[in-house]
């Protein structure tokens, strides 16, 4: 539901969400014969507290219109994978050869 939402909206799933789920995320399990704990979820919980804390950046494309911000990095996925497979026919490469190959793939000079 983000990428189909407003902040505003958002905001109220993810109140709603915590409300049904406070008990479930705030399980702690204790470890036997000490004072120490975890918590049970703590996967779930962090990632409910991802979404909390970083809530005012996720809209950023909504509140800037004029940019012609995408609502998601499907774009950017893209571009990375083309150059994973790039990189992955020449394994081995030393970290300054990898950087060299990089820096030209992404200015476009791919060895044509």
């Amino acid at each position: 539901q983000l990428s189909h939402s407003t902040e505003k909206e958002f905001a109220k799933l993810l109140t709603d969400w915590k409300k049904e789920w406070n008990k479930f995320i705030s399980d702690k399990t204790y470890v036997t014969g000490t004072k120490y704990w975890y918590y049970t979820h703590k996967k779930v919980r962090s990632a409910y507290m991802s979404l909390e804390r970083n809530l005012p950046y996720l809209f950023t494309y909504q509140k800037y219109p004029e940019l012609k911000i995408p609502n998601t990095t499907n774009s950017l996925d893209g571009s990375f994978a083309h150059l994973k497979a790039k990189l992955s026919v020449h394994r081995g490469l030393r970290k300054d050869r990898r950087y060299k190959m990089i820096s030209e793939i992404l200015r476009g000079k791919e060895g044509k």
